[in-house]
């Protein structure tokens, strides 16, 4: 077994596993967001901004568990 986290090499800089599945958590909540937005299911939640924020943290989770493991 291998505790040693593995970076991410881009441009001579070691990103963090954990920062990538943020940002690009970040552009799939953008992306969601502005779905719901368009489709006009936004306007069913009583607090937006704690929605996006969720959505926002289970992409993240997501992201960082199966996309960019440590």
């Amino acid at each position: 077994m291998n505790l040693i986290p593995k970076d991410v090499y881009f441009w001579d800089v070691y990103y963090p596993p954990l920062l990538l599945a943020f940002l690009f958590g970040l552009a799939a909540m953008i992306v969601t967001v502005y779905w719901l937005n368009r489709t006009r299911l936004a306007r069913y939640f009583m607090y937006p901004l704690v929605v996006m924020t969720a959505i926002w943290s289970i992409y993240t989770v997501v992201l960082g568990t199966f996309v960019f493991p440590t």
